[in-house]
């Protein structure tokens, strides 16, 4: 059996890995486009490479999926995080679990997740063909034929897989050239937009606080049918971002949002507090120390910078003796921090970590990726209208569903 896996990323890689473990005989093409393997793995998680998240719990996992949780269930209980975790250490990777339940290389580099693989290679039967461009695939009879840029004679093969990726992190290639492949082979392709991303606002005064972060907030789309999303995230020179940021971001992922048409936000800096909580907290202070300035008594709710942004925004003057604030202004503080507002008018094309929509679930087999519609095309990764939240969801339903068409392709009912 000939096998073309067009896409040399994290379902690619682990797609090829397991057919060539579960099947030798079976001749693998691995097909980049790229000049090296794993270029946005690589990448991903800052260069340390996030690759899966430390939650066991399957249905626990499946929850971080916004779309395509169900489609997953399958490659998600055949590979899960711990068997991805072990599969690694297996390989001669030793893995480590941080606080916020995120597995890195104890190296923290990503190049050593994709040196498995590229050791795994050479020792095998897969044939990686690097900065090779396929520009047509079709099916003919029983086999697929797959057109390759500066090559004048085409590549048959018995199955094809199509791991290409989305859109995202263009730089390195995912230029979203498998929904064409896809959609030639008579796929539908569902809307598409970007995920996972930052948020840039109308509002300037974020620039002045660019790093400052928060543990834990609560961050709402007043205008995105009230989703909202509690976790870690800080102001940037642009606007805000960070992991609450991003999944928020992929909640509202195919609303429109602009300059002309922008998405209001409101940030909870005290989630685990009622309004009427932080108000007794905050007059608690201004008891303490009446005989202070009320920006001191605010710098020891929140950051120094912060507070002075707060005052600016109120229009509170600094110097006056918290003792002479009014009611009326202690509570517009308080609102204020339960529900800071700002603006939000772009997202940033091009810098989005995840591409959302892809080709239509309903036309793969979810309990072996192979397609329905074409029958020995085989799908895995982000192609699918499938995506997570931030925290090494993606790369596990990447390793995932590589590692299902990969097992099931090989065994005697993937032959047949």
């Amino acid at each position: 059996m000939r096998v073309a896996i067009i896409g040399a990323g994290a379902a690619g890689l682990m797609c090829a890995a397991t057919l060539q473990e579960t099947d030798a005989t079976t001749e693998i093409f691995l097909i980049e486009r790229n000049d090296g393997l794993g270029k946005k793995v690589i990448i991903s998680g800052g260069g340390r490479c996030n690759v899966t998240t430390g939650i066991l719990d399957v249905k626990t996992v499946l929850k971080n999926f916004p779309r395509g949780a169900k489609f997953l269930t399958s490659a998600m209980f055949a590979f899960p995080p711990q068997a991805v975790y072990d599969w690694f250490e297996s390989h001669g990777v030793k893995l480590k679990t941080q606080d916020d339940l995120r597995v890195f290389p104890v190296s923290d580099d990503g190049h050593d997740i994709v040196r498995v693989f590229e050791s795994l290679f050479r020792m095998s039967q897969v044939h990686v063909q690097l900065k090779t461009h396929v520009v047509r695939v079709e099916k003919r009879a029983d086999q697929f034929v797959i057109y390759t840029k500066d090559h004048d004679i085409p590549l048959l093969v018995d199955k094809l897989v199509l791991t290409t990726g989305g859109q995202a992190y263009r730089h390195t290639g995912s230029t979203g050239d498998g929904y064409a492949f896809a959609s030639e082979l008579g796929h539908t392709i569902t809307p598409l937009a970007p995920s996972l991303n930052a948020f840039f606002t109308r509002e300037k005064w974020p620039a002045e606080i660019s790093g400052l972060s928060f543990e834990q907030a609560k961050i709402t789309a007043k205008n995105g049918k009230g989703v909202h999303f509690t976790g870690p995230f800080l102001f940037t020179h642009k606007g805000v971002s960070g992991p609450a940021v991003f999944a928020l971001s992929s909640l509202v992922a195919f609303q429109r949002y602009d300059a002309q048409q922008p998405l209001e936000i409101a940030i909870d800096l005290f989630p685990d507090q009622t309004v009427e909580e932080l108000q007794q907290r905050f007059q608690a202070l201004i008891s303490q120390n009446h005989h202070k300035q009320f920006k001191s008594v605010l710098a020891l709710l929140i950051a120094k910078s912060l507070s002075e942004i707060l005052m600016r925004e109120l229009g509170i003057l600094q110097t006056q003796p918290a003792s002479q604030l009014s009611k009326k202004d202690r509570d517009r503080v308080t609102d204020w921090l339960k529900a800071v507002p700002l603006t939000v008018i772009a997202r940033g094309a091009g810098d989005e970590f995840v591409t959302a929509g892809g080709v239509k679930l309903s036309e793969v087999d979810p309990s072996t990726m192979e397609s329905k519609v074409c029958p020995g095309l085989y799908f895995a990764g982000e192609l699918l209208d499938i995506d997570g939240f931030t925290g090494g969801f993606n790369l596990q339903a990447s390793w995932a569903t590589g590692h299902l068409v990969g097992s099931r392709m090989g065994s005697s009912e993937g032959r047949n």
